[in-house]
Order: structure tokens, then C-alpha cells, then sequence
């Protein structure tokens, strides 16, 4: 056989993807990159597809924020740069209410009460033990690195505070527990506020003359703010959820409502989710267009940008990891890559809140967490589970205390890590709600507060670290949750099934 004739047969057992040569000595395999590849890819795009383009979108955030902060834009161009993720929010939030009260009713009513109660007990205690942690790390890092020594412009004013009393916010978070008018609580929720009264009195001085003082005291009262009150629907919609599983077949058309509007609200939702690169884009480049000037800011308050931000960093990728590692014997950093939507959400928006869809989304779907863990703990998580805070909040204190020369010793500090971990419960998933139970604590120990108003000039950045945090351990929190209750949540099934196999067997006995 001649070189030509070897070539041509090659060239058709090539075309032929395959086939062995006459002799049986040689295999030839045609490699069609196109047909190799392509499926592979398709794969990997619409599984990672949402993930890649939200990454691309928080880069061009970044890239737009930086670029426009050059042209110095007005008010008005702002607001067009922040409407589409004005917009994207304001979707997400529409959604929340209906989510929240649909999904911890259909959860609940699942469960015995045996085994909600347990949730609760692990969620909570959980929620209690990385509160403090990161109180710990807050404390050691302020004592290492002593973010409030040294000289900082005071230029950036007095921040407008109320006196408040450590004891209202407690008050406040028992009185938003149980809420006296349920369609109420979807719009507001309880909080104390403060009157100044002013009284003039007159008094006999001297020589019979009479002296007019004039007596300023401050008086408190109950009185509403503007936002939902998250607690107080968890707890009563878990008061009808445990009622619906007591009466079971008697409210079967009760329960399949809210079970039909979970599932109703979570497919628009996930309409909402693609338009989370504009969002996310939209959101960045108007925090950082609005910024006057970043490094002067980063210059006086580094020291604190600094404390901060390798606290959170610590307990996010450290702590927060090991102890989901322990517990759960899961790999924590796979985890922290399927929630990486939930978290980028929560950086954007500074608010958990609006991220409760899509970390149900990751626990659910990503990481195969059982519905019925998910949808009570993430909502409880939002309301009382504040690592990210925690840490800012304590750090801030003790920065301020430093800063102002207080006279701060091991008890004060011990006081303040303590009073932030309770007191960090009950901050609001709200933009820059840390800022509130700072200004209590620092009142608390009679240290001024009015120097507050330096960490506003970072507060665009670090906010959005915390929330990040906070994202990070609600998802973690059900991860841990579920592993701890994953056995009775199995022994329920069983008895449940099998106490639907006596029943059939009696009615066909019958």
C-alpha cells in the first residue's frame, strides 16, 4: 500500500470517529472540539449563569462609580445612576411580606411542635454564641490595633441624636413580639420616642426677691415608626402555623393557601432575580459616585477601616467556617460559593432583609437544606442574628471611647461587648440601623456621642462588609440548624407516613 492509499484510509477512518485500522494495531478517534466542548459549556453557563453575570455587574458598579466620581455629578444625576437599583429593592421588598408570612406558616404547620421547638432552641442558641464571638473579636482587635489613638479632624459636625435608655430597645423588641393589630404590623412596629418639655418655675430667693427657672425634662413615650414588623409576623404566623397542625385535616384548605401562595410568590421572585446585575451595578456605582473624597477619608479613619474590616473578614471566612465544619462536617468554603448571590444582594442593598429570597433560594435549592428549617429560620435570622453588626458596633464603641480619652477599663469594655450582644438582637435589617444602637451603648456608659458623626464618612463601605457578614451566618445558621434537627425532622416523616398507612389500611378493612 502506498503512502497515497495510507492517507486516504486514514483520512476515512477519521470521518468515521472511530473505527480500527484493518490490522487491529491502531485506533483511530476523531476529536471534535465543538462536540466535545459545547455541551460542557452550555452546562456550566446555566448553572453558573446568574453567578457570572452578577460578579460582571458588581465590577461594573465599581468601574461606574469610580469613572463618574470624576465628573463631580450633581443630585439629579445620581438619582438616574441609583433608579434601576432603586427599583430592583423596591421589587425585591414588595415581595417580602407575603414570602415571610406564607413560607413560616407552611413551615410550621409541617412540624410538630417537638420538633419546632427544637429549630427554635438551635437557632437561637446558635444566634446567641456568634453574637458574642464576635464581640470577642471586635474587642481584641481594638485592643491591638487601638483604632481611636491619634489626632482625627472633628470637621465632620455633630451627629442629631435622641437621649435613649439601654432598657427602650428591650421594650421595644417585647412589644413588637406581640403586636395588638396584625394588619398593623405589616406597615409598622412599636418604638419609644423622646419629648422634650420645657416648665417654668418661679422661686423665693433672697431678700424676698421671687426667680424664674426654667426646667427642661424629657419625657418618653409609646409611640409607631414606618417599617414591617418582621418579629411580630414570625411569631404569630408560627402561632397559626403549630394551630394548623393541631386541627390537620380540618384546616387543609387553610394550609394549601399559604402552602400555593409560597410557591406563587417564590416563582415571581425568581423573575426578579436576572435583573440582579443591573441592580447590583446600579447600586455600587451610586455609593461610590456620591462619595466626595475617599482617600482623605481612608486617611483619618484607617486605623478604624482597618480594625473593622479584618474583624468581619475573621469571622466570616474563619469562625464562621469552622464552626459549620464542626457541626456539620460540610465543606464551608463550597458553601460560601453557593451563596455568593445572597451575599452580593446583601453588600448592594446593606439590607438582609431584601436578601431573604435568595438565601431561601441557595439553602433550598444549592444546598438541599429541608424547606421546613429554611423558611422559619432564615426570617428569624434577618430579625435577631447580627454577627456583622455586632462586630462594627462594639469596635465603633471602643473606637469612640478612645478617641474621646474616656476613661475605659476592663469593666467598661466587658460591659460594652456585653449590652452588643444583646443589644445587637434587636437592630433593625435596616441601612445603617447600627449606627442607633451605637449612640444607646455609648449613652449608656455616659460616653459622648457626638462624635459619632466621623463614622459616617465610612459608613457606605462598612455597612455593606457587616451586611455581607450577617448574610453569610443567616445561611450558615440553617446549615447548622438542619443538621442538629435533621433526625427528628426524619422520625416525623416516618411516623407521619406510617400513620397514613394505618389509616388506609383501616378504611379498606371498614
Amino acid at each position: 500500500m502506498n503512502s497515497e492509499e495510507k492517507n486516504a484510509e486514514l483520512e476515512g477512518l477519521t470521518k468515521n470517529n472511530g473505527v480500527t485500522s484493518p490490522n487491529n494495531d491502531v485506533i483511530i478517534e476523531h476529536f471534535d472540539p465543538r462536540k466535545s466542548l459545547t455541551p460542557k459549556l452550555k452546562l456550566f453557563l446555566v448553572a453558573n449563569g446568574m453567578l457570572i453575570l452578577t460578579c460582571a455587574g458588581i465590577i461594573l458598579g465599581f468601574a461606574i462609580g469610580f469613572g463618574v466620581r470624576e465628573l463631580h455629578p450633581s443630585k439629579d444625576a445620581l438619582m438616574w445612576i441609583g433608579m434601576p437599583g432603586e427599583l430592583f429593592l423596591r421589587m425585591l421588598k414588595l415581595m417580602i411580606l407575603p414570602l415571610i408570612v406564607c413560607s413560616v406558616i407552611t413551615g410550621t404547620a409541617s412540624l410538630d411542635p417537638k420538633a419546632n421547638g427544637k429549630i427554635s432552641a438551635v437557632a437561637f442558641a446558635y444566634i446567641v454564641i456568634t453574637n458574642i464571638i464576635a464581640c470577642v473579636v471586635a474587642v481584641v482587635l481594638c485592643l491591638l490595633i487601638k483604632p481611636g489613638e491619634g489626632q482625627l479632624s472633628t470637621s465632620a459636625g455633630q451627629v442629631n441624636q435622641e437621649s435613649m435608655e439601654t432598657q427602650d430597645i428591650f421594650a421595644d423588641l417585647l412589644r413588637n413580639m406581640i403586636p395588638d393589630n396584625l394588619v398593623e404590623a405589616t406597615f409598622r412596629k412599636a418604638r419609644t420616642r423622646y419629648s422634650q418639655e420645657t416648665e417654668t418655675v418661679s422661686v423665693n430667693g433672697t431678700n424676698g426677691t421671687t426667680l424664674v427657672e426654667t426646667l427642661v425634662t424629657l419625657a418618653k413615650y409609646k409611640s409607631k415608626s414606618d417599617g414591617v414588623n418582621v418579629l411580630g409576623l414570625i411569631v404569630v404566623s408560627t402561632v397559626i402555623g403549630i394551630a394548623i397542625n393541631k386541627v390537620k385535616d380540618k384546616a387543609s384548605i387553610f394550609l394549601a393557601f399559604f402552602s400555593g401562595a409560597t410557591d406563587v410568590v417564590i416563582v415571581i421572585i425568581r423573575w426578579f432575580f436576572w435583573l440582579t446585575p443591573v441592580g447590583v451595578a446600579s447600586l455600587i456605582a451610586v455609593s461610590i459616585a456620591g462619595v466626595a473624597d475617599i482617600s482623605s477619608t481612608f486617611s483619618q479613619l484607617g486605623k478604624f477601616v482597618l480594625t473593622v474590616s479584618v474583624g468581619i473578614l475573621l469571622h466570616q471566612f474563619i469562625i464562621l467556617p469552622a464552626i459549620l465544619f464542626v457541626t456539620t462536617r460540610r465543606n464551608p468554603f463550597l458553601f460560601l460559593v453557593s451563596i455568593v448571590r445572597p451575599v452580593t444582594i446583601g453588600f448592594a442593598s446593606t439590607s438582609t432583609a431584601v436578601a431573604i429570597p435568595e438565601m431561601l433560594d441557595a439553602c433550598e435549592e444549592t444546598n438541599k437544606i429541608d424547606n421546613r428549617v429554611t423558611r422559619f429560620v432564615i426570617p428569624f435570622c434577618v430579625t435577631l442574628n447580627a454577627d456583622g453588626s455586632a462586630l462594627y458596633i462594639t469596635s465603633a464603641a471602643i473606637f469612640i471611647a478612645q478617641f474621646t480619652g474616656a476613661d475605659v477599663g476592663a469593666s467598661e469594655i466587658i460591659v460594652i461587648g456585653i449590652l452588643t450582644a444583646v443589644a445587637s438582637m434587636a437592630v433593625p435589617s435596616v441601612p445603617s440601623a447600627s449606627i442607633v444602637t451605637l449612640v444607646i451603648i455609648l449613652t449608656s456608659l455616659n460616653i459622648p456621642a457626638n462624635d459619632i458623626a466621623l463614622l459616617f464618612a465610612v459608613e457606605w463601605i462598612l455597612d455593606r462588609l457587616r451586611t455581607a457578614c450577617n448574610v453569610i451566618s443567616h445561611t450558615f445558621c440553617a446549615a447548622v440548624t438542619y443538621q442538629f434537627c435533621k433526625k427528628d425532622l426524619k422520625r416525623a416523616d416516618a411516623e407521619e407516613s406510617s400513620g397514613d398507612g394505618v389509616t388506609e389500611e383501616t378504611t379498606t378493612r371498614i
